[in-house]
This record gives C-alpha cells, structure tokens and sequence, in this order.
C-alpha cells in the first residue's frame, strides 16, 4: 500500500503576498504567519511529521469563514479547517500549504432547547463544554470520542466513540449544520425537526466530508436525558476471544448497554502504570448501563452471567459517580498511556470495524498478525459496536519499524474489509486512508465522490490532498 506523503513538496504553493495583505488587513492580529502558530497548525494526533500552512486566521464568526474563503478562491489557494487538533489521520496537516482556520474562538452555545432535545453550538465549542453547560438542564450530549474534541471536527470526521453503541455516532445525532461553501455561501442543511424527507439530505453529505467540501460553522446536535441510574463494571477474562465472545452474547441477545469497551492486558498495564489504578492485567471488558434503577440492575445481572459463561472473573462494580468517573477517565487515557510505554514513540493506530457476528475473528486475527511485530502493540476499542484499534508503537525516525508497521497496519484492514468491515469506523480517511478508502469502496464509488466534489468545490481549495488523491 503506497500512503501518500505529508512531506512531499510537490504541490506545495508560497502564500500570495497579496492575499497575506489582504488577509492582514481583514483580520488584523487574527491573522498570522509566525513559525510556531504555523507548526501548532500543522499537527495532529497522526504518526506524520508536522505539516504546517502557511498562515493562520483565528475566526470568530460565520462572515470570518467566508471572508477567509472568497479570499482564498480569489487566489485559488488552499484552505484547512482547524478543531481541536485532536484527529489521528493528518486531516489538518497542510500538503498542499494553504491558510488554516482556526475555529476554536467559535465557542458559544448558541442555543438550548430543553424542550425539543436539541442544542446549537458553534463549531468550536468542546464536547465537554456543551454538557458542562447542559448540566443544570437534566440533559446531556451522549457522542463520546474520548478526546475533548470539538462539535464541528466531530461532525467533520463522523465521529462516535464509547457510547456509540447505545446512542449511535455523529451521523445519527446532528440534525442541522450551517456550513460556508467554496463559492462563500452559507447554507443551512436543515431545521430542528427530527425527521425530513424535504430534498437531498445534504446534512449526512458534509458529516464526514473531513473538511474537503465546505467549513462547518455551527452544529445542531440530539440531546438525551441523564439516566435515572448510572452503574459501571469492570470484568477480567481468560483470554481475548472469551472476552469479545461475551460482547457478542450480549449485543445478539439485545442487552442495550450503553458502553461496551475492550482492552487488552498490555493496554491494562499501561493504564496502571499511567493514571495509578491497580486493574488486573488480562483482557478487559469496562461495560456502563444506563435506566432506571429496575433496568440497570436487570442489564447487570444478565451481563455478568454471560461474562461468567465465558469466564469472567472479578466482576467489579462502579455505582458512585466519581468511581465511573474514574473509571472512564483511565480509559479515555489509554491513548496517551500506550505512548508512555516507549518514551519519544508515534503511534499508527488501526480503526477497523467489522459486523458483529466478525468481531472475534477480527480481532484475534488482527492480534496473531500483532504478535509478530519487534515493537510494543496493544489492541483496545468499542467492541461493542464492532469497531476496535491496534496501537502499533514506532521510533519516527527507523525507516525499517515505520515499514514494518504500515505493512501490519495493511493486513489488519484487509483482514477487515474482507468481512465486509471498514478501514475505519470513526476517526476517518484523511491522509492515512486513502488507498485503503480506494480497495473498500471501489473505483467507481471514488470516481462519484470526486465528482460530487469537482461540481462543490471545482479549484480544488478545500482541504486539498484528503479523503481521496484528486487528479
């Protein structure tokens, strides 16, 4: 699999000095072209060197999305989208330079509207800024990536994450995004209604578009009352199959569990050695249910007898919300506590997801095929939904490890793809996925994005070099 380059200079144009003036003068001290803010810009979660544009505006409204825009198509010049930086496939990286915007000052709630389920956000705001406002509503936003990642970058990249299984992903909770267009229109894609059959669903067009097609500027998201009871448990297994076969069970027997998350004993290792917890090194499964009392307790007992059917051992409750906290936040971690394992390390991670009833060949494939790499690897994920991630670590700078694990990376996926699974279940194409998008969709199915894309954004200036090569 040949992944296109971060690096190459190719396609790399200098910035106009007549849209950096015309940029200076729109956006004053809003507008830069210092190293560092360039290099914050050009980097991401991904194993890629930085990549960085060659300016930087910091908007604060819709009319600065479009401002940046109709000056950029003036100069027929690149434009990147810029969330919380938190994306894991160089979706910000700047291959072809460009000025990125930086939508993080667009942090307002705009709306809340408790009695409809709904609030409207600026793409900027954090997921954990949007429930921290919506704690004195008895609501909360369920989309849960584990980064605190921005609404609008959510909503780009189609994200889901640990709830998923019981709430769905960014596509089934966005009901309405304002986005600016390569023409510098603002176009809203829908009302607050919860179904439409008005046109075409122009909504799910931009949810996941990873910035290639329009900037998203607001967000409406699906709001969910706090459940009644809350409960968390933690369960250890013999061995890793045992532990996806209780998932399994548990899924195919209609249990609605709200979080069904899978960690193998490396990863459980790092855990401890990271947030100080002393969980049992062996493959893990952290489950949350949410009802009411009655539900929750009848979800559990269910539960921990299918665990204990497939040996599960130490079923360890977490009922006090500070526990749960405790409990989730180490999870939520495990990114960053893999990386501790080998100081000065990347991570290439893996995003496969497969149908259910695959899960466990999936996964024990993709851990035999693990097994015989020189580098630390870990597998963890929302099992529950069928999506889990390798996490292979490698020095940068060994060409050698570098290869090998792009070459493990490949076999994992088309071990996926070959039961009917994806390349990636949340984090998206960007840079890393482009061939692999190629093998599972077809040429034909390409050759139609890049279409939809020639006629939305026909100089090519949106995020430029994602998703899929343009020709």
């Amino acid at each position: 699999m040949n992944h296109p380059t971060p690096l190459s200079q190719a396609l790399r144009r200098p910035l106009p000095a007549a849209l950096a003036d015309a940029l200076a003068a729109r956006f004053g001290d809003r507008f830069s072209v210092a190293q560092a803010v360039r290099e914050h810009h050009g980097r991401d979660e991904s194993p890629f060197p930085p990549t960085p544009p060659e300016a930087v505006v910091f908007a604060q409204s819709t009319d600065d999305v479009v401002a940046v825009i109709d000056l950029c198509r003036a100069h027929r010049y690149p434009v990147i989208p810029f969330g919380a930086g938190s994306s894991l496939e160089g979706h910000v990286l700047a291959v072809q330079g460009g000025v990125s915007i930086d939508l993080q000052q667009m942090n307002r709630v705009l709306s809340i509207d408790a009695d409809d389920l709904t609030a409207t956000v600026q793409a900027g705001v954090l997921r954990k800024q949007l429930n921290e406002e919506l704690k004195s509503t008895g609501l909360f936003f369920p989309i849960d990536p584990g980064a605190d990642a921005s609404i609008g970058g959510m909503s780009a990249t189609r994200a889901s994450g640990t709830n998923a299984v019981r709430y769905g992903t960014m596509r089934e909770n966005v009901l309405s995004l304002t986005v600016v267009t390569p023409d510098g229109k603002v176009i809203r894609t829908a009302g607050r209604a919860k179904k439409s059959s008005a046109g075409y669903d122009l909504t799910r067009l931009f949810i996941g578009s990873e910035g290639t097609l329009g900037v998203i500027t607001e967000v409406t998201v699906r709001l969910y009352p706090v459940p009644e009871a809350m409960s968390a448990a933690v369960v250890n297994f013999p061995s890793l199959s045992e532990a996806v076969r209780a998932v399994i069970q548990t899924i195919q027997l209609g249990v609605p569990i709200a979080r069904s998350e899978f960690l193998c004993a490396a990863t459980i290792r790092a855990i401890n050695a990271h947030s100080h917890t002393t969980l049992r090194e062996a493959p893990t499964l952290f489950f949350e249910f949410h009802g009411s009392e009655a539900s929750v307790k009848e979800q559990a007992e269910l539960v921990q007898q299918i665990a204990r059917d497939h040996g599960g051992q130490d079923f360890e409750w977490a009922s006090r919300p500070e526990d749960r906290t405790r409990l989730w936040n180490a999870r939520h971690n495990a990114y960053f506590a893999c990386l501790q394992v080998r100081p000065g390390c990347r991570a290439i991670s893996t995003d496969t997801c497969v149908p259910i009833s695959r899960l466990a060949d999936s996964i024990t494939g993709a851990r035999r095929i693990l097994d015989t790499a020189a580098f630390p690897t870990m597998i963890l994920g929302h099992v529950g939904d069928g999506n889990f991630h390798a996490v292979l670590l490698i020095d940068p700078n060994d060409a050698q490890e570098v290869a090998d694990a792009e070459r493990l990376n490949d076999e994992i996926v088309r071990l996926a793809l070959s039961m009917d699974g994806t390349c990636t279940g949340e984090h998206g194409v960007g840079l890393h996925k482009i061939g692999f998008l190629v093998e599972e969709r077809g040429d034909d199915a390409i050759d139609l994005m890049r279409r939809i894309k020639a006629v939305i954004d026909p100089h090519n200036i949106m995020n430029p070099g994602k998703v899929f090569t343009t020709p």
